[in-house]
Formats: structure tokens, sequence, C-alpha cells
């Protein structure tokens, strides 16, 4: 019996996504997706016809209404078989849908909002840069207003996704260095633009999420129309960049992290009445038994702090602190889980032949992707007013 009962809906919504990833996600296949770093756009253009980028996305732009609660739940599923969808489902359902939905104008939201709900919108981030990471208001990429377009420079670091994307997300500084907070810009950059550079990074993990790279802007040039917010966006992108999206941005990487060890669990589980040992399954063998009780309770507390932070998102009340008390308890206790599922599975769980290895390469950046660990705990420290 779960403390926490999940609507009718979204169980529901469970169940179509299995159904889906069973037909459409097969391990085999996936595992061809990491062996390539091969993002299947085919298979996520299947994904959205189900609807689940709507649910970002308000019923006056063609959505189906804002329900973090599903969105969380889409991602968790999805992340239990493939993080490339996954975090393609993100470049979508909420890099775009939620940023579009808080920072943009009129003009965009109604341009870009509907292109959500139907899946063909994907954002990528670009905010930090070789030398900014949590500093964001420190930026080095500048951008000008010549005329009627914005003149981009710069370089940014650890951008996901920009080939499979059609923007980026891109935080800029606009004015004079010496306004800090006051001169940053928010601007949509078509990643095939005359000047962008896109440079993949080589990573032990994330594969099929299009890449993690360095993107460098030279002479870029973009509509004016590509400030986010419009005209009144120019020099007002801090507090859209500190606003909610980034918050939430935190329980999007928890719920990767669920999914993932969630999957890890689930292997190591039917591994242990399967392997045999002694004449018997493993599972009969207190240690492991003990082990696997002990991930399945780190895994529930991981549940209930990342719908937490998915039930707060939907009251739309700022919650800075568990945002971040999320991000921090889930990847952190996340990563124990698969370390300790891999070692159920012994020399198994570190060759390619299972998945196990997989889940571990993967689940070693999310304590570090969408603000570490260690900014995470710097968050609720000042939040909850500690003196320094």
């Amino acid at each position: 019996m779960n403390a926490f009962q999940e609507p009718e809906h979204i169980s529901m919504l469970r169940n179509t996504l299995r159904q889906f990833i069973d037909k459409e996600m097969p391990r085999e296949k996936v595992n061809q997706w990491d062996k390539d770093d091969y993002f299947p756009r085919d298979v996520f253009d299947k994904l959205c016809a189900l609807g689940v980028t709507s649910l970002t996305v308000s019923e006056e732009y063609g959505g189906s209404g804002k329900d973090m609660m599903a969105t969380i739940a889409t991602i968790e599923e999805l992340a239990t078989r493939s993080l490339g969808i996954a975090s393609g489902y993100i470049f979508c359902a909420c890099y775009a849908g939620l940023n579009i939905s808080e920072a943009a104008s009129d003009d965009q939201k109604k341009q870009l909002l509907p292109k959500v709900a139907e899946g063909k919108m994907l954002f990528s981030y670009g905010i930090s840069e070789p030398d900014v990471g949590a500093d964001v208001a420190s930026v080095r990429t500048k951008a000008i207003i010549e005329g009627e377009e914005v003149v981009i420079n710069g370089t940014k670091r650890w951008c996901s996704g920009p080939n499979v994307t059609d923007f980026i997300y891109t935080i800029v500084r606009s004015g004079p260095e010496e306004d800090r907070y006051r001169n940053l810009s928010l601007i949509l950059i078509p990643p095939k633009s005359k000047g962008v550079t896109i440079e993949p990074q080589l990573t032990l993990g994330q594969k099929g999420v299009g890449g993690t790279c360095d993107v460098t802007f030279e002479d870029v040039r973009v509509p004016i129309e590509n400030i986010v917010g419009g005209h009144d966006g120019w020099n007002n992108g801090w507090s859209k960049i500190v606003s909610t999206g980034l918050d939430v941005e935190k329980i999007e990487v928890s719920a990767l992290a669920l999914g993932i060890a969630r999957a890890a669990v689930e292997d190591a589980w039917q591994y242990s009445q399967e392997r045999i040992q002694f004449g018997k399954p493993i599972c009969y063998n207190q240690s492991v038994r003990h082990k696997l009780s002990e991930v399945k309770t780190k895994l529930e507390a991981c549940r209930l702090m990342t719908y937490q932070g998915a039930w707060l998102a939907d009251q739309d009340v700022i919650a800075t602190v568990e945002m971040s008390m999320s991000k921090l308890f889930v990847t952190e206790t996340a990563l124990e889980i698969v370390l300790s599922c891999q070692q159920i599975l012994g020399a198994y769980g570190y060759v390619k032949d299972f998945d196990m290895e997989r889940y571990v390469r993967d689940m070693l950046a999310m304590p570090m992707i969408g603000g570490s660990s260690s900014i995470q705990k710097n968050n609720i420290a000042n939040r909850l007013n500690l003196p320094k």
C-alpha cells in the first residue's frame, strides 16, 4: 500500500507508455541506439502521437493543460528503458513547453506552443560556458542588436541535443558587464544558423540524446523576434532564467534518475530469482535479500521525493528548496541503488550483454546535470537562511 496514490489518469498513462515501450523500444533496439549514440526520431515521433508532449501546454494553444504529475510520470517511464527518448521528451515538453509558456511573448506562444503540443518543437539549453557554470549571471556570450537582427558571439558548454533540437534557448549578456543581473537576455538560436559550430563531447554515458556539445557562435544573426519575451525581454533575461522553469528542471532530472534506478531494481530482483548458486537462487542468500530490501526502500523514498516536487509544481508555488532537496536526494540515492544492483549481478553487471552497465554509465551523470549536488546543497542552505 502506497501512502501516495496516483490519480487514475496517471495510472492509465503509465499503462499506455509501458505498452509503447514494449512494442517500440525493445531492449535490443535501445542497446543499439546506445552503441551508435543515435537518437531514433521515428520512434520519438510515434511517442508524440500519443499526445504526451501536450501535457505542458494549455488548452488555448492546443495542449491538454499543464499536468506536471503526468509529465514527470512520462519521464520516469521512458527512462526505465531509454535515456535518449526520455531526454528528447524533456527537450520538447519541458525545455520548450514550460519555458515558452512562462517566459515568451504572446506572439511567440501562438507560434511555438502548438508545435510543442504536437511534438514538433524541441529546445536545447545554452546556459553553461567553458568558464561559467553555476554563476549564470557571469556569462560571457554577448549579443547586440543591429537593425532588425540580434548578433551573437560566444561559446556554450554542456549543451545537450543541439543536433536534434530546433532552437538553443541561450542566455547572453546583452548590456554592460557592470549591470549584473540587468544585462541578460534569452535568445532562440537555430542550431543550423550560419556561424554556429557544434562540437560533440565524448561521454561515458547519456548516449542517444543528440550529444552533449560545445556550441560556438561567431557573428550569428537571428531575427529580433527571437528575443524571448519580445522587445520587453531585452536585458530582462535574469528574471526568466531563474523562474520556475529551472526549478522544475531539478525534478525532471529526479524523474530520469528514478526511472533508471527502477529499471535496475527490477532487473536485479528478477536476476536474483534466476541465478542459481550452490543449488538454489541467490535470492535465498541473506546478504542478497538484505541488499534488495535496501534498494527497494530507497527507491520508494526517491519516488515520494520526486512526486512531492511534481505536486508542488502543479500548485504553481515557489518551491526552490523542495526542488533542490529532491534533486540532491534522488540523484545521489538513485546512484547508490544502481551500484548496489550492479553488485547483485556480479560480473554480469559489468558486461554489455546486460543493461546494468548502461544504467551505471547513465546514472553517474545524474548528480551533476541540472545543477550539481554541491549547488543544490548551497541552494538549500541559502534559501533556509543559514548564516554564512
